[in-house]
C-alpha cells in the first residue's frame, strides 16, 4: 500500500519540478543604462514576474489538493490516502483543481451599470432617501456585484471544465443541473399545454411582437423623461409666481409637442407596417387595439404621474435643495399691511401647475382613430386618477403652509409693533393732544417721537430671506414711514397753522395801523384823532409787535429744519420780518392816495349813470316797436325779442341798484329811473300775448298734423275754450289801452290846432288788436 503512494508522490514532485522556472542569472552589463538594455530588462522583469505568479498558482493548487486530500500543512506528515485512491485519481483531482483556479483567475466582465440602475428603479424612492439608506443601497449594489461575479466564474468553470467523478471533490455551488431526459410527449398534459399556449397567443395580445416593440419604444422614450425640467428652478433665484407658472406651462407645452412629434409618429409607424397585425384575426382586431390603447395610456399616465411626483418633491420639507424661491412683497395700500401676492394666490399658482400637468397629453388619438382618419377623433384615456391629484394637492398644501410660516411671523412682527399707526390709535392720540393746550416746545417734543419712529422703520432690512420666499418689505417700510411722517406733519401743520395765524395777526395789526393811517379824514376832529393814534402806535404798539416778531423768528428757525413752507408762508414770514421797516413810510402816503381814489371813483360813477340813461332810452324805443308787430307767422321771433328786452331791463335794474349804492357811499342824492319801471309794466301784456298766440299755433298744428286716433275731443274742447277766453281778455285789454291813449291824445289836442286835432281823431288800426281778432277768428273756425 505504501509503494503506490510513494510512486504517486514521486510523480507529483517530478511534475512540479518540471514546471518550476529555470534559474536565470543576471547579465554582466546589468548596470548599463541604455534604451535597448532598459527595454530588455523590462521584458525580462515581466517574464520573471509571470513565471513567479505561475509558480505561486501551482503551489497554491498543490496546497489546496493537499488540504482536500488530507487537510495537511507543509509541516505536517504526509496523510494516509484511502486505499482505493490511486495515483491516477490523484492526478485527475490535481489537474482539475489547478485548471479550475486558472479559469477562476481569468478576468470577468463586471455587471453593467445599466443593469444596476434598472434594479434600483424597482426600489421605492422612500427607501433610498437619507444617509443610512444610501449606505444600505451601496451595500446592496456591492453584494449583487459579488454574487454576479461569483455566478459568472462558476458558470465559466462549468462551461469550460468537466469535473471528474470524484465524490470528495468540493463543489461550493452544488451539483450541476442535468438536462431533462425521457419526456413523454404523448401524455395528456402536453396537449393541454399546447392548447393553453395557443389560447394565450390568441387572446393575450400583450405577448404579441408589436406589443413588445411598443413597450420598448415607450420605455426608451419615457423611462428617464418627465414633462418638466425642475432641476434648476432654485438656481434661478427669486422668481414671480406668474413667471414660474408661465415658464412651466411653456415647458410642458413644448414637452407635449416633442412627444407628439417624436414618440407618437413612431407608434403610428409601428402599426402602418404589414407585420404589425400578423397573426391577429379580424374578430380580435378591436381587442388588440384596445390592448394597444391601454398600454399607451398606462405609459402616458405613468409619465404624468412621475412628473407630478417630481413637482411635489420640489416642496419636500426634508430636502430644500430644490425648493423654488418666490418673490413676495409686504405692501401698504389703503392703510392695510398685506402680502403681494397673497398666500392664496401663491397656493393657487402651485396647485394650478399640478392641474396644468394633469391637463397635458389629454388629446392623444388612439391608433385606430388616427389610422381611420375620422372627423370625430377618439382620444386615449390619459387622465390621472383622482387619488393621485388629491395626494399631490394635500402634500403641496401642507408644504406651502409650512414654508410660508416664516414670512407670516415676520409680517406679525410688523403688525405687533406698528399696527397702532394705522388702526386709529395714533389718530386718537394726536386728536387728544391737539385738543389740549400745549406749548410750542411740547409740540416739537411730540413731533420728534414720530420722526424717530420713521427713522427706525427705514433702518429695517429691505429683503428677508426664507426657504421658499424672498420677502421684499420696501413698500411696507415706505408706507409705514410715510404714515409716521404724515402724523408728524399733521402736528407740524397744526403748529405751522398757529404760527401762520400769529404772523397773520401781526400783519393784520400792522395792516390796521396802515389802514387807519391811510384813511381819509373828513373833519378836523378826525384829523386830530388820527395824529394821536399814529403817535401812540409809534411809542407803544410797535414795540409790542416787535417782541412778538422775535418769538416768531425763533419758531421759524425750528421750522426751517423740519418743515417745508409753501410760497405764501414764506412770503408771510418775510412780510412779518419786514413790517418794522415798512411801517414808517406809510404815514406819509395817506392824503395823496385817498384823494386820487376818491376822484377816480366819482368819475366812474358819473359815466355809469350816463350809460344807463342811454340804455333805458334805447329799451323804450324797442318797446314801441312791439305795437307795430302784426305778422302771425313771425310769432316765434316776437317771443324771442320780448325775452331779450326783458333780460336787458333786468340788467338795467341791477345797474340802478349798483349806482344807488355808490351814490350812498359818496353821500350823493339817489337818482330815480321811472321810465324803467314803466317799461316793466308795459312789456308784460305783450309777453303774455305773444306766448299765448305761439302756444295756440303749436297746439293747432299738433291737432291738425298729428294722428287722428290720438285726439281727445273733450280735452280739445276745454283747451279751445281756454284759448278763446284768454285771447278775448287780451283783446279787451288792448282795446281799453287804445281808448285811454286816444283820450290822452284828445286832451293834448285841445292845445293844438284844429287840423292837427282832426288828424288825431282818425285812429289808426292797432296791429295788436288786429292779430287778436285774427286769432279769435281762427279759433272760431277751428271750433266749427
Amino acid at each position: 500500500m505504501s509503494d503506490p503512494n510513494k510512486a504517486a508522490i514521486a510523480a507529483e514532485k517530478e511534475a512540479l519540478n518540471l514546471k518550476l522556472p529555470p534559474i536565470v542569472r543576471p547579465p554582466e552589463d546589468i548596470g548599463v543604462d541604455t534604451p535597448a538594455q532598459s527595454k530588455l530588462l523590462s521584458y525580462r522583469r515581466s517574464k520573471e514576474q509571470q513565471k513567479t505568479i505561475n509558480q505561486l498558482v501551482i503551489e497554491g493548487a498543490k496546497r489546496n489538493l493537499d488540504r482536500t486530500l488530507g487537510k495537511r500543512t507543509p509541516s505536517s506528515p504526509e496523510p494516509d490516502y484511502p486505499p482505493t485512491m490511486t495515483s491516477e485519481i490523484k492526478k485527475k483531482a490535481f489537474n482539475y483543481i489547478y485548471l479550475k483556479q486558472c479559469v477562476e483567475s481569468s478576468p470577468i466582465v463586471p455587471i453593467q451599470q445599466e443593469w444596476l440602475d434598472h434594479m434600483l428603479m424597482l426600489v421605492p424612492e422612500s427607501l433610498k432617501e437619507g444617509k443610512e439608506q444610501e449606505e444600505l443601497v451601496q451595500s446592496l449594489i456591492n453584494e449583487v456585484s459579488r454574487d454576479f461575479e461569483k455566478s459568472m466564474k462558476r458558470y465559466l468553470v462549468r462551461s469550460v471544465l468537466v469535473r471528474p467523478d470524484i465524490n470528495w471533490l468540493e463543489d461550493e455551488g452544488g451539483p450541476i443541473p442535468e438536462s431533462p431526459v425521457g419526456l413523454d410527449y404523448s401524455k395528456p398534459w402536453h396537449s393541454n399545454y399546447l392548447q393553453t399556449r395557443n389560447q394565450i397567443l390568441a387572446n393575450l395580445h400583450i405577448v404579441h411582437p408589436t406589443m413588445k416593440m411598443l413597450l420598448d419604444l415607450g420605455y426608451t422614450t419615457f423611462a428617464n423623461t418627465v414633462l418638466l425640467d425642475l432641476t434648476g428652478i432654485r438656481g434661478k433665484g427669486p422668481i414671480d409666481c406668474e413667471s414660474l407658472r408661465n415658464d412651466l406651462s411653456i415647458q410642458a407645452r413644448k414637452a407635449e409637442e416633442k412627444i407628439m412629434n417624436t414618440w407618437y409618429p413612431k407608434v403610428i409607424n409601428l402599426f402602418t407596417k404589414k407585420e404589425a397585425l400578423e397573426g391577429i384575426k379580424p374578430e380580435k382586431l378591436d381587442a388588440f387595439y384596445n390592448c394597444v390603447s391601454t398600454l399607451m395610456s398606462n405609459q402616458l399616465k405613468d409619465l404624468l404621474k412621475r412628473t407630478v411626483e417630481g413637482f411635489v418633491k420640489l416642496f419636500d420639507p426634508e430636502d430644500q435643495r430644490r425648493l423654488p424661491i418666490f418673490k413676495m412683497e409686504l405692501t401698504f395700500d389703503d392703510d392695510k399691511m398685506e402680502f403681494y401676492p397673497t398666500f392664496q394666490d401663491l397656493e393657487d399658482v402651485v396647485f394650478g401647475l399640478v392641474e396644468r400637468i394633469a391637463e397635458a397629453l389629454q388629446n392623444v388619438q388612439t391608433v385606430p382613430s388616427w389610422l381611420s382618419g375620422t372627423s370625430t377623433p377618439v382620444n386615449l384615456d390619459t387622465e390621472l386618477p383622482e387619488h393621485v391629484l388629491q395626494w399631490a394637492l394635500d402634500k403641496l398644501k401642507v408644504a406651502v403652509h409650512r414654508n410660508l410660516e416664516g414670512a407670516r411671523k415676520h409680517y406679525e412682527t410688523y403688525v405687533e409693533k406698528y399696527s397702532w399707526l394705522i388702526d386709529g390709535t395714533a389718530v386718537k392720540l394726536i386728536e387728544t393732544f391737539q385738543a389740549e393746550d400745549h406749548t410750542f416746545d411740547e409740540y416739537t417734543k411730540f413731533i420728534g417721537k414720530f420722526f424717530n419712529l420713521a427713522s427706525e422703520i427705514m433702518l429695517l432690512p429691505q429683503w428677508v430671506h426664507f426657504p421658499m420666499v424672498r420677502l421684499d418689505c420696501e413698500d411696507l417700510k415706505t408706507g409705514l414711514t410715510n404714515k409716521a411722517r404724515t402724523f408728524a406733519n399733521m402736528l407740524l401743520n397744526d403748529i405751522a397753522s398757529k404760527h401762520r395765524k400769529e404772523n397773520e395777526n401781526i400783519c393784520s395789526e400792522f395792516e390796521a395801523v396802515k389802514e387807519h393811517a391811510l384813511k381819509v379824514p373828513e373833519t378836523t376832529e378826525e384829523m386830530m384823532e388820527l395824529i394821536s393814534y399814529v403817535e401812540k402806535a409809534r411809542t407803544v404798539g410797535i414795540q409790542e409787535l416787535v417782541s412778538r416778531i422775535k418769538e416768531s423768528k425763533r419758531r421759524m428757525s425750528y421750522f426751517l429744519d423740519v418743515f417745508l413752507f409753501p410760497p405764501e408762508d414764506l412770503a408771510l414770514n418775510s412780510a412779518v420780518l419786514m413790517w418794522p421797516w415798512k411801517i414808517n413810510p406809510i404815514f406819509d402816503e395817506n392824503d395823496e392816495l385817498i384823494e386820487n381814489a376818491k376822484h377816480r371813483k366819482e368819475n366812474e360813477l358819473i359815466a355809469k349813470r350816463e350809460k344807463l340813461i342811454l340804455e333805458v332810452e334805447k329799451e323804450s324805443r324797442r318797446m314801441e316797436e312791439f305795437a307795430e308787430f302784426a305778422e302771425l307767422d313771425r310769432m316765434q321771433q316776437y317771443v324771442t325779442d320780448v325775452r331779450q328786452l326783458q333780460k336787458r331791463i333786468q340788467e338795467s335794474e341791477e345797474a340802478v341798484q349798483f349806482i344807488n349804492k355808490e351814490e350812498e357811499l359818496f353821500k350823493w342824492e339817489l337818482t330815480k329811473y321811472p321810465e324803467l319801471d314803466k317799461l316793466k309794466v308795459n312789456i308784460e301784456p305783450y309777453q303774455k300775448f305773444f306766448n299765448l298766440v305761439l302756444k295756440w299755433q303749436r297746439t293747432e298744428k299738433r291737432w291738425m298734423d298729428g294722428g287722428f286716433l290720438d285726439l281727445n275731443g273733450e280735452a280739445m274742447e276745454t283747451d279751445v275754450e281756454e284759448f278763446s277766453r284768454e285771447i278775448f281778455k287780451t283783446l279787451k285789454f288792448f282795446q281799453t289801452k287804445q281808448k285811454k291813449e286816444l283820450q290822452e291824445k284828445r286832451k293834448a289836442a285841445k292845445r293844438r290846432s284844429l287840423e292837427e286835432e282832426k288828424l288825431e281823431e282818425e285812429p289808426k288800426e292797432n296791429p295788436t288788436i288786429t292779430m287778436c281778432t285774427t286769432v279769435m277768428e281762427q279759433i272760431k273756425v277751428f271750433k266749427e
